[in-house]
């Protein structure tokens, strides 16, 4: 069946499209929800009379998808993830991850438009991803993955660093007294 998407319809089109459905689906969804109408000569003299408004609205689209991609091309994501001390991640960096991480700095991108090179990032290091924003615009993102530091290193380290000071005080005073004798 022929309609005229009336909205913008999710992995289907936008506003004023002409797309072939089948009929249950324009019965069932498309219709009752309005996201749609039938194919007919009425609905084709509406859309021609609103062509400017929706191209208006395509073109606002393509704008904000431009100034989208200079932002989120300038922008370095950077996780700090728990890694093996060999760099090895203990869990992997997702689409989701990205996402959440973008949202947190003010960008609503959904994790379906973000796509990583093998689908995750389970190293430490840098990395691209792609991101899908509209129509034929896509953004180049760089992702640098860094080792979280442990909690428990932290903890360690003073207590280390007072035994090697001992130990070093130790060895001074046992050359002071051979030194002595």
């Amino acid at each position: 069946m022929k309609v005229i998407l009336y909205t913008d319809v999710k992995h289907l089109g936008e506003m004023g499209d002409v797309k072939n459905v089948a009929n249950g689906y324009a019965r069932n969804f498309l219709f009752p929800h309005m996201y749609a109408v039938p194919y007919n000569d009425q609905t084709v003299a509406y859309f021609e009379s609103r062509k400017e408004e929706i191209e208006a609205r395509k073109e606002q689209k393509r704008k904000d998808a431009a100034s989208t991609k200079d932002k989120l091309e300038s922008l370095t994501v950077e996780l700090k993830m728990p890694a093996a001390s060999n760099g090895k991640l203990f869990g992997s960096v997702s689409a989701l991850t990205v996402s959440e991480y973008l949202a947190k700095n003010g960008f609503d991108i959904e994790r379906k438009r973000i796509e990583i090179p093998g689908n995750t990032i389970k190293s430490v290091g840098n990395y691209h991803c792609t991101i899908h924003l509209y129509e034929s615009a896509n953004a180049e993102v760089k992702i640098s993955v860094v080792a979280q530091e442990d909690e428990n290193a932290k903890k360690a380290e003073p207590k280390k660093a007072k035994k090697e000071e001992a130990v070093a005080q130790n060895a001074d005073a046992a050359s002071e007294e051979a030194k002595a004798e």
